[in-house]
This record gives structure tokens, C-alpha cells and sequence, in this order.
């Protein structure tokens, strides 16, 4: 009886998680939609914001050739899964005085879903 109640608890947590996997391809769109026009996903090319290329885990405001926002320049984070969540849904409210214009992406799964496609682009 043990195992079985330890068996429920776990598919009671894991479960819900299961069903709102990020979607790689969703976000490949999104990417495309909304983020493309001002970054890149090459290495060292720069656009309106910088390269996007191996973005999860690296430093903030720490690509060459990109002249980054005082507010920016001030986090001294890394842009980990979490990190990444927060900036996007509201860059403004989560980096005060940055200069991005994008407003953010509102929805989770949206969030989740480009988040995937950028880990993916690694």
C-alpha cells in the first residue's frame, strides 16, 4: 500500500507538469513573429537588441559588441529559465530604465514556449 499512495503523490504532482510542456515549434513561431526583427540567434550578430545565441546561462548585459542600457549593464545576473520568465513578461517592470521596447509576452505558456526554442538554438 505504501508503494501505491507514493506512486499517487507523484503522479499528482508530475502530472499537470506533463501536460503543459513547453512547445518547441510554438515557440519557434513566436520567436519568429516577435522577436526576430531585433535579435539574433548567430553567433556575435547583433541587431536593434543583442544576439540571442546561447542566451540561458549566460551573464547579463555580456555581449561583445553591444552597447547595453545603464539599467542592463546594473543587473549582474544570469539570464537562467526563471530569469528569462520574468524579463519577458513585463521587461519594463522587471528592468527599470531598459531601453527594450517590446512590452513582454502576458501569456506563461508563450513564455514557456520560446524560452524551449531559445534552450533548443544552443
Amino acid at each position: 500500500m505504501r508503494l501505491s499512495a507514493s506512486i499517487f503523490v507523484l503522479a499528482t504532482i508530475c502530472l499537470p507538469q506533463l501536460g503543459h510542456a513547453a512547445d518547441i515549434a510554438a515557440g519557434r513561431s513566436i520567436f519568429d513573429t516577435t522577436c526576430h526583427n531585433c535579435h539574433s540567434l548567430s553567433v556575435g550578430v547583433n541587431k536593434v537588441g543583442p544576439s540571442l545565441w546561447h542566451v540561458i546561462g549566460r551573464p547579463s548585459a555580456s555581449v561583445q559588441g553591444y552597447e547595453y542600457s545603464d539599467a542592463m549593464k546594473s543587473l549582474h545576473g544570469e539570464w537562467t529559465r526563471a530569469a528569462l520568465d520574468e524579463y519577458l513578461a513585463n521587461p519594463r517592470a522587471d528592468v527599470h530604465g531598459v531601453n527594450m521596447a517590446f512590452k513582454g509576452l502576458p501569456g506563461q505558456r508563450d513564455r514557456a514556449n520560446v524560452i524551449a526554442y531559445l534552450e533548443s538554438q544552443q
